[in-house]
């Protein structure tokens, strides 16, 4: 897939590169709150299999929140920017069921 240049297009993509067979039964909604130029609030809901994104605040409490700049979200999908390293130097700030987190790296194949 080719870079992707903003946090909007991200969301815009991310249902149809969402792996469905990697999710299994799993009923997660993820909030997704990034800062800085570029960025916003979109929340993602998964169950049975499906993905739905919406911009805004999720609408129920989220089993995951995800702090961080929208440029460095950005770097990261791109594989610019390694998700462990981000999370270690304080880049990523995450709430929530961290397991989802790792569990997201498998659910979409944005590489």
């Amino acid at each position: 897939m080719p870079s992707v240049s903003s946090a909007e297009e991200i969301f815009s993509l991310m249902p149809t590169h969402f792996l469905p067979e990697q999710a299994g039964n799993l009923k997660a909604v993820l909030q997704f709150d990034l800062s800085g130029e570029g960025g916003g609030q979109w929340h993602a809901n998964i169950a049975d299999g499906k993905l739905t994104v919406e911009k805004g605040a999720a609408p129920t409490p989220p089993n995951l929140t995800l702090n961080m700049a929208a440029g460095d979200y950005v770097a990261m999908v791109n594989g610019k920017l390694n998700p462990m390293t981000a999370f270690m130097q304080g880049k990523v700030k995450v709430k929530g069921e961290t397991p989802l987190l790792m569990k997201m790296q498998k659910m979409f194949s944005f590489s």
